[in-house]
């Protein structure tokens, strides 16, 4: 009878594993949002109050951040991904391309709208996360998700309705941030399979293969030499600051690569209505 049952036992098939809790996924958007809102209050110093004028090279600083932090953990088997071969670029593609340019449109667009502006156009990013969803991954929404999501924008616009300034070059690099940021995640989405690169991987060759390209666009544009040149690299606040958002801008794509992964459309919403960050 003891022998039977254990092999009923052994032939059942084992209970499927739990996914994270509610909770978890709630915990997870809110630190994401939280981190989100952060930083584009110290890029929104950084640019405006003390005017730096290089957007591009506080991205390289974010992109030198991954890498140092991300190998430093790799040496110290903290985290695992792995090593490089010449297929890594083949499997990563496009994200490279989108993850620079979200990193670039971004920082230039906090740099030339005010924050309540700011928080309104990239709350577009939502609706464009969903319709790539749908195009590329073949996932499906229901009606109450589309009419929370046109909830939030039509409650966005109204919140900032007293604020009209018109910046054409920073509404341009706006709506290309929301782009880039929904096609980032959906594409990292696509792209992170454990078995494979994983997050960490992904995150640390995507920052690997733009990091040099973006240098060059820093060099030929004149923006690494504004950069060099800036009066306020003896000012600690000023380092601190600008340390601050590489940080953020490490912790952030990891933990939204996280967010993709475990939770589900709604929390996703629900992160990106209190992120207005890149």
């Amino acid at each position: 009878m003891t022998a039977g049952r254990q092999a009923e036992g052994a032939d059942a098939d084992p209970a499927p594993a739990r996914g994270p809790s509610p909770v978890a996924k709630l915990l997870s958007a809110l630190f994401y949002g939280a981190c989100s809102f952060l930083i584009v209050l110290v890029n929104k110093a950084l640019l405006t109050t003390y005017r730096f004028p290089s957007p591009i090279f506080l991205g390289i600083g974010q992109m030198a951040a991954t890498i140092m932090i991300l190998y430093v953990s790799k040496l110290n088997k903290i985290i695992h991904f792995p090593d490089f071969d010449k297929k890594i670029p083949v499997k990563l593609f496009p994200l490279p391309l989108l993850y620079v340019g979200n990193h670039i449109s971004g920082l230039s667009s906090t740099s030339k709208l005010s924050l309540p502006m700011f928080t309104v156009l990239r709350k577009f990013t939502i609706p464009l996360t969903l319709l790539l969803e749908t195009i590329i991954l073949g996932k499906h929404y229901s009606l109450n998700i589309i009419v929370s999501v046109f909830t939030i924008i039509l409650g966005a616009f109204i919140a900032a309705g007293s604020d009209l300034a018109f910046n054409l070059e920073g509404y341009i690099f706006v709506f290309l941030n929301d782009i880039f940021t929904a096609a980032n995640g959906v594409y990292t989405k696509q792209k992170m399979d454990p078995k494979e690169l994983g997050k960490y991987g992904v995150l640390f060759y995507n920052a690997c293969f733009m990091i040099i390209p973006t240098l060059i666009i820093s060099v030929s544009t004149g923006d690494l030499q504004q950069a060099t040149e800036f009066n306020e690299w003896k000012n600690v606040l000023f380092i601190i600051q600008f340390l601050l958002s590489c940080f953020l801008g490490h912790i952030l794509r990891p933990k939204a690569v996280t967010v993709l992964k475990i939770c589900d459309p709604d929390s996703v919403i629900n992160s990106l209505e209190i992120s207005p960050g890149p």
